[in-house]
């Protein structure tokens, strides 16, 4: 899986297209991530003691990867990522448009 923790996204499909946000969790077994803002669920929780409010409460819910893009620091736009051998032996992540590193 490309995109981490940490790493801006935009939002190419779904309900939330166009959104951009930082990744909260990444599940790479899964294929899914949270990303901050987009995926808003509502659940229904009934009072715990004094730990939790009772209501309607809204979650980020996951989204799959192949919905999102990664945003390029450099050129600033939504860009596919590759991966490549550096000189020193580190294997790092790429924009393909720049061909500038992103880690």
């Amino acid at each position: 899986m490309k995109i981490r923790k940490n790493d801006d996204v935009l939002v190419i499909a779904g309900k939330d297209r166009g959104k951009k946000g930082k990744v909260r969790f990444a599940y790479p077994k899964k294929g899914r991530i949270i990303v901050e803002g987009v995926n808003f669920i509502k659940r229904h929780a009934r009072a715990k003691a004094q730990v939790r409010q009772a209501g309607i409460i809204e979650l980020e819910a996951p989204i799959h990867v192949s919905n999102v893009m990664l945003m390029c620091p450099r050129c600033n736009h939504p860009a596919r990522i590759g991966s490549r051998f550096l000189e020193d032996g580190r294997k790092v992540r790429f924009c393909r448009s720049c061909q500038e590193v992103v880690d």
